[in-house]
């Protein structure tokens, strides 16, 4: 597998050099961040409105490429104000004491073609706890503006207890009110910040 990873990277490499080694920063209008929760007999989805992301290619040698992202707490949405605002409470986010949730990669490892698993930090609510998030690139080029892209997308499923957020109320019929699995999605697209050389 790592020969048949080895002979893709040169072979994306070799047709496209000037994507070697770059910077990508997230694209907000294109990008989503996305959750689903349990809620009694459903799932109930929401989304985080203000976030920031860089990731770093290494054509020639894919596993020294990296992602850090940073998302506001206080930006979670659910089209209900109310539930919002719940959130936001110290029951949950706790926005006002952690306002930010963070994941910085610590080793990116090919997992097939075009299929990477990114192991990193990822901190909400104060407690920081090593994931890894499956990760599958979805392809690269230029907007009508001329400006070049990738895209990446990962989904996973953390357990909301293990950050601390353990608030839940019982259910007469039995059960809770909210599960603890909590599954994310994330799309992301990115565009390459333009360096000294392509400016010219």
């Amino acid at each position: 597998m790592k020969t048949r990873f080895a002979v893709l990277a040169a072979a994306l490499a070799a047709a496209s050099p000037a994507l070697a080694a770059e910077t990508y920063t997230f694209d907000k209008a294109h990008t989503t961040v996305g959750f689903e929760v349990r809620h009694i007999v459903t799932n109930v989805g929401g989304k985080f409105q203000e976030f920031s992301g860089t990731i770093k290619v290494d054509r020639a040698t894919p596993e020294a490429s990296s992602v850090e992202f940073t998302i506001r707490a206080d930006s979670v949405f659910t089209n209900e104000p109310k539930r919002d605002a719940h959130l936001k409470s110290p029951d949950f986010f706790d926005v006002a004491t952690y306002p930010t949730i963070s994941f910085r990669s610590t080793s990116v490892k090919p997992d097939g073609k075009g299929s990477w698993l990114v192991t990193g930090d990822l901190t909400m609510r104060g407690v920081t706890k090593q994931v890894t998030l499956p990760v599958t690139f979805l392809g690269e080029g230029k907007d009508p503006w001329g400006n070049e892209k990738v895209g990446f997308e990962t989904s996973t499923t953390l357990n909301r207890q293990d950050f601390g957020i353990s608030w839940n109320k019982a259910l007469d019929q039995g059960g809770v009110l909210v599960g603890d699995e909590v599954k994310v999605q994330v799309s992301v697209e990115a565009n390459k910040v333009k360096q000294a050389a392509d400016l010219k």
